[in-house]
């Protein structure tokens, strides 16, 4: 028992005299492009359930999201009111 007494006493010396030889690891953070996200605004808006399905689906089809299908909807038919008011 004083073997074992001894040994811990030992060890606890030990502990308090040595230093840690733990490397020390540097942490710099990822550097990634920065994306300037336009400020977004909600709306609201009714439409046919027959069509709401259709967007699901293919939102499902093309791994899309409702957002981004409207997005594209909006700006594809604002583009072509553009070009045929140019027209005109």
């Amino acid at each position: 028992m004083t073997d074992y007494k001894n040994k811990l006493g030992g060890l606890a010396d030990k502990l308090k005299k040595d230093v840690p030889k733990t490397p020390i690891q540097e942490v710099s953070p990822v550097k990634s492009e920065t994306i300037i996200k336009e400020q977004e605004v909600q709306l609201n808006v009714w439409i046919p359930k027959a069509l709401l399905k259709r967007m699901k689906a293919y939102g499902i089809e093309k791994d899309e999201t409702l957002k981004g299908i409207n997005i594209l909807a909006l700006e594809f038919f604002l583009n072509a009111k553009a070009k045929q008011n140019q027209t005109t």
